[in-house]
């Protein structure tokens, strides 16, 4: 992973996609149960759990999120 890949893990962790926290993406309620997932510098991934069905799903964080994590400036 490059230094600008961890640098986004880092910062989306900051916006709420870390282990534990429950978002709403694509219309639908989930838990997070893993840290986010960097594919390529267009596609992020995090593993979360269905709330309404408990199913275990792979999830794609949207492209808007992404571009905004890139975005923030850096934590001092």
């Amino acid at each position: 992973m490059t230094e600008e890949q961890v640098l986004l893990c880092e910062r989306l962790k900051r916006l709420g996609f870390t282990r534990e926290n429950q978002i709403r993406l694509y219309g639908t309620q989930f838990e997070l149960v893993g840290e986010p997932v960097v594919v390529n510098d267009h596609a992020v991934f995090v593993y979360a759990t269905e709330i309404k069905s408990g199913h275990l799903r792979r999830v794609r964080i949207p492209m808007t999120i992404l571009n905004l994590a890139r975005r923030e400036p850096l934590a001092a």
